[in-house]
């Protein structure tokens, strides 16, 4: 679906304070969760930029995604599935994959994340269900299916894999994860 899970909402916030990106990709955003969530609290700083790819068009209106003058949501919008994106795109201060790895073969997150770190991110926040959480196409959205069963051993791991330091928060749902370079 396009909303997600309360669950661990508040520990990635507090991550995102103490790092305070100045450059952030949602990946998959939906209804724009995370930048409902986290632009509140941006850096007081000017500058601070947000960018969205986005696989199903119709939500980038649906959930008004774009930034207007009275409203923060994205600076810029990709619609496109990430996996194809260029990797200039992922070279940010954080990288959200919120709700969104679920959505794609498990070989094909291992890769987008290793491609995310490569391509020089600073932090990487993930969250998915650590749960078993069948899931299909969604208001017309085939993009929308559960195709692989995260455990939170399998995504601790993984991310480990990158080298860098984890942090993990896993819940009676969600599992979220603060990855940082540093």
């Amino acid at each position: 679906m396009p909303t997600s899970d309360a669950e661990g909402k508040d520990w990635s916030l507090a991550r995102f304070k103490r790092h305070q990106p100045r450059t952030v990709l949602d990946i998959g955003p939906g209804e724009g969760t995370y930048a409902k969530l986290l632009r509140p609290h941006e850096p007081d700083v000017p500058g601070v930029w947000w960018t969205a790819v986005e696989i199903h068009k119709p939500y980038v209106a649906k959930y008004k995604l774009k930034s207007t003058k009275t409203r923060k949501a994205y600076d810029e919008i990709h619609v496109e599935d990430i996996r194809e994106s260029e990797d200039h795109l992922l070279h940010r201060d954080l990288v959200i994959a919120g709700d969104v790895l679920e959505h794609m073969p498990r070989e094909d997150a291992i890769a987008l994340l290793r491609r995310v770190e490569a391509a020089g991110a600073w932090h990487i926040l993930v969250s998915l269900p650590i749960v078993e959480s069948q899931q299909g196409e969604v208001e017309g959205n085939a993009h929308e299916a559960h195709v692989h069963q995260w455990d939170a051993g399998d995504m601790d791991q993984v991310l480990a894999s990158l080298g860098g330091n984890v942090e993990a928060m896993h819940g009676g749902t969600l599992g979220v994860w603060w990855w940082s370079r540093r």
